[in-house]
């Protein structure tokens, strides 16, 4: 059912973007530093969509990163932990009284 989904989902984002090309055919003038580039404006849009998505996977892969470290840190204090937990637990018990 899942893979049915996904697969409409894909085809009307598929249907809606061929559609976005088709009515945006026009070519546009890009000037960037460099120099000027003419392409059409369907073209334009998506290659400032996927720029955009780029630049934020890049901003945010520091903090991603430095929550793994912290994770892995976590997880080997807790496995620490829980290696003390189980010798306290094998130890006999002295009775005081």
């Amino acid at each position: 059912m899942k893979l049915i989904l996904k697969l409409v989902v894909f085809l009307v984002v598929a249907v809606v973007g061929i559609s976005f090309a088709a009515r945006n055919a026009s070519e546009v003038q890009l000037n960037y530093y460099f120099g000027i580039l003419t392409a059409p404006l369907s073209l334009v849009v998506v290659g400032a969509i996927a720029l955009g998505a780029v630049l934020g996977v890049l901003a945010s892969l520091g903090m991603v990163l430095s929550q793994k470290r912290e994770m892995a840190k976590l997880r080997r204090s807790m496995k620490l932990t829980e290696k003390e937990l189980s010798n306290l637990r094998a130890l006999p018990m002295k009775d005081t009284h």
